[in-house]
């Protein structure tokens, strides 16, 4: 037998409805807040991720699915989305038309992790980019959005953790008080730390090895070393999320994993999944843009990691799961010939209907009634249609009552709908 490839999985229709239930309620509040779909493939030139996310992070060095094509291109399989949307957004020239402009993507990402809990080498997002806007009211409004969602999802014991990580005019002299502090932390760092340590030191903080974590626990804040324009900046922010009661914690070492974030940097945490504890992330990435060919246009966006989403979300599945509506029983070769004409007229009336086609006994098709979780069962054998009415059975009630062939199918309808 032919298994999964490890690291990937797949959502079976019993989990589908949750999915289904999270991304459309996204979307509806994505699009409330002005956003537009954009849809972006999962191949990319390599060149892309490695001068947007950075040569110096772990996605680049160790994690991402990148391979030769038959043309000598070295491709890979998007590990993230929003470099693909800056690529999207400078060469279709979107800037040009709407340089202010607010764009969402979905679907999956691939990088090669270790897999455990919440983390999969295969793994969905839902991201959303915003373009053109330096205000820190724009970081602040995406933020107040992302905890939207977070909200209508009723997602419990979510936190929300805020940090600035300056500007390319201050945060080099962040990275030289740093390099003191680190010299002295040598037993503690890892191999890929202590690499790192002179090079791109910042990274350090975002290592997931437990002995760099608690080595970092008392390194310089980089909010102790913001020029007045980054900590004007942070301030607002800050006094906006307030404004909207929306509770956070500031965490001096919360960088993110990407080489290309500036000022503005946040996570959603959840205690409940453990060390993978990030539902979400995001930040402000004001030179992105501009590195990568474009404008100097500023950006700020979020990612979503749906399937850690829905690991929370889980217990939830069962009242999300779309059962049908009817179930028609019927008994006989012409009972099922006029049911199999009924079913297909329920559908198209948006009422989800199922038969049996096996002219089982009225007890096994009851059985699966019960299995499939049905309201309705209509019970109709030849007998029934020579006398012009079926049996409509309640299956929470266990009543019956009666209904005349003649119109059944709006009758029915309207019965369902009333509910």
């Amino acid at each position: 037998m032919i298994r999964l490839v490890r690291g990937f999985k797949d959502i079976l229709p019993s989990d589908t409805a949750l999915w289904q239930h999270v991304e459309v309620l996204v979307r509806e509040l994505l699009e409330d807040f002005g956003f537009s779909e954009l849809r972006i493939p999962i191949l990319e030139q390599t060149e892309l991720f490695a001068r947007s996310i950075g040569t110096g992070t772990d996605i680049v060095e160790k994690e991402m699915y990148t391979f030769i094509d038959r043309s000598g291109d070295s491709l890979t399989l998007r590990p993230e989305a929003t470099a693909s949307v800056v690529r999207a957004y400078i060469e279709h020239g979107i800037y040009a038309k709407t340089p202010e402009c607010k764009l969402y993507t979905t679907g999956p990402m691939f990088r090669r992790e270790r897999p455990q809990k919440g983390r999969y080498r295969q793994f969905y997002q839902i991201n959303a980019e915003v373009f053109g806007l330096h205000d820190p009211r724009a970081d602040a409004e995406l933020i107040l959005l992302l905890m939207t969602i977070v909200g209508r999802l009723e997602l419990s014991g979510a936190g929300l953790h805020i940090n600035s990580l300056g500007c390319p005019e201050c945060r080099p002299q962040f990275r030289e008080a740093l390099k003191p502090f680190l010299r002295g932390q040598t037993e503690e760092l890892c191999s890929n730390c202590l690499r790192r340590r002179d090079k791109n030191p910042m990274r350090i903080f975002d290592c997931k090895v437990p002995t760099c974590k608690k080595a970092m626990l008392d390194a310089p804040s980089i909010l102790d070393y913001l020029c007045e324009t980054c900590r004007a900046h942070f301030e607002t922010v800050k006094s906006s999320l307030d404004r909207f009661q929306i509770p956070y914690q500031i965490n001096h070492r919360l960088v993110r994993g990407l080489d290309y974030y500036t000022r503005t940097t946040f996570e959603v945490l959840a205690e409940a999944l453990g060390a993978q504890d990030a539902v979400a992330g995001g930040g402000r990435y004001d030179g992105l843009v501009k590195a990568l060919g474009g404008p100097d246009q500023p950006g700020v966006g979020f990612a979503i990691g749906v399937d850690r989403l829905i690991e929370l979300l889980a217990a939830q599945a069962q009242s999300f799961e779309r059962r049908p509506h009817l179930f028609i029983a019927a008994l006989g070769l012409r009972a099922q010939d006029t049911a199999f004409q009924w079913v297909q007229e329920f559908r198209m009336q948006k009422v989800r209907a199922e038969m049996d086609f096996e002219n089982r006994s009225l007890k096994s098709q009851m059985r699966r009634a019960d299995k499939l979780g049905v309201s309705y069962t209509l019970i109709v054998g030849d007998r029934e249609l020579d006398d012009g009415a079926v049996v409509l059975r309640n299956m929470t009630t266990k009543e019956q009552e009666n209904v005349p062939v003649q119109d059944l199918v709006r009758l029915v309808v309207n019965r369902i709908r009333t509910e």
